[in-house]
């Protein structure tokens, strides 16, 4: 039998658990705790579950989780693992339950995600309701500073809780983009609460919500088409590739909630899109300026999907390349306006032996009180699956 238990807030201790530990044959617990004795064995998580299921049938087991075993904890992934009737948990208060009851928050306007040890930010939640609180560790600061580049300071509003249920536990407003490191031991257990100053813009945007060097825009409804063209999926990597004024990576943030790289060579442009990043309050983006084809071969990450709208020959050079740097199962979309473009992008493609669908759109627009015709310069896209290697024999 198992017996999975949160000790709550404050220290590394049973302090808060009011059981018989002698009923047990086994306490465990992470290495961080401070307790000792003959009966607790301190293991990391691979060991700790690895013990539990071997032994759950002839011990009776206490596994100790930090906070709440129901809140970003160990705690519910080993009790999956086990039959029902061989597992018992008893909840305690979580960072998020303590710090929403010292602030006089409701969870209904709370969301919620954790960088504990991780990169990723999940976009789904992030500054999706008016609060955000953010389980943190030492590098969370910087990375959410990271998120928030283009962010102006007045957008949000941070309450750390610092060693929350610890005697000198701090909670009080802080300023994220101007953090005072000297005042708190990032070491130490801490949490984020985020409010959001800002209501979000609508997801599909006119292209007058743009700003834009004149001409430079993916227009709204072929900007629509070639964001469904991508088939975008929450949390995904995107790279617009010839962004010009950012209008379609920001509509993808937006719209499904994907992490955008942005590569625009013109200066000009490049100002433009920063201006329209925090006017449409984007998060966890980055923007590189200069020749694509250059920066992208400097990036770790691979992109679940590729856009490119832009940059010219060079860039279309290099689509064999994009082609291997795009994760498996992955989408790119390329889009041509000239004739001469399109005839070297399929060059390319056929010489690498890459497979590819070709779609034409054509827009008329009427507008004013004589429904004036104004037609659009017709669209050419290439768009192109990669399959694993199994699937392309």
């Amino acid at each position: 039998m198992v017996t999975i238990a949160g000790n709550g807030m404050g220290a590394y201790d049973f302090t808060n658990l009011e059981l018989n530990f002698c009923d047990y044959d086994k306490i465990i617990c992470d290495q961080n705790f401070t307790e000792n004795g003959r009966t607790i064995l301190k293991l990391k998580f691979k060991d700790a579950k690895e013990y539990i299921l071997e032994n759950y049938e002839k011990e009776n087991i206490l596994y100790v989780v930090t906070g709440s075993p129901l809140f970003f904890s160990a705690g519910t992934l080993i009790a999956k693992k086990l039959p029902q009737d061989k597992v018992k948990m008893i909840n305690n208060t979580s960072s998020k339950t303590y710090l929403l009851e010292k602030v006089f928050v409701s969870e209904t306007d709370v969301s919620v995600v954790s960088i504990h040890g991780r990169t990723a930010i999940d976009l789904t939640e992030f500054m999706n309701k008016k609060y955000t609180f953010v389980v943190c560790d030492k590098n969370s600061i910087s990375r959410l500073q990271e998120a928030m580049e283009f962010y102006k300071e007045e957008f949000i509003n941070t309450t750390i809780g610092y060693k929350l249920g610890y005697e000198d536990e701090i909670i009080e407003e802080v300023n994220l983009f101007d953090f005072d490191d000297k005042k708190f031991d990032l070491e130490q257990p801490f949490v984020l609460l985020l409010q959001r100053n800002f209501e979000h813009k609508k997801n599909v945007c006119d292209d007058l919500e743009f700003e834009t060097e004149r001409g430079m825009i993916t227009k709204k409804y072929k900007r629509h088409l070639s964001l469904q063209n991508l088939d975008l999926e929450p949390n995904q990597l995107l790279w617009d590739i010839g962004a010009g004024s950012g209008s379609c990576g920001i509509e993808a943030y937006k719209r499904y909630k994907v992490k955008t790289i942005f590569f625009e060579k013109n200066e000009t442009r490049v100002e433009f899109i920063k201006a329209n990043l925090t006017a449409h309050h984007v998060s966890d983006c980055k923007l590189y300026v200069g020749e694509a084809q250059e920066i992208y071969p400097t990036l770790e990450q691979n992109p679940q999907r590729i856009f490119v709208g832009g940059g010219g020959e060079k860039v279309i050079d290099t689509l064999p390349y994009l082609y291997e740097r795009l994760d498996v199962n992955g989408i790119m979309l390329i889009n041509a306006i000239t004739l001469k473009h399109l005839s070297q992008m399929i060059n390319v493609l056929n010489e690498a032996k890459i497979e590819y669908d070709t779609h034409s759109i054509s827009l008329t627009t009427y507008k004013g009180k004589l429904n004036l015709v104004e037609p659009e310069r017709q669209l050419f896209q290439l768009k192109i699956y990669k399959k694993n290697k199994e699937e392309e024999v």
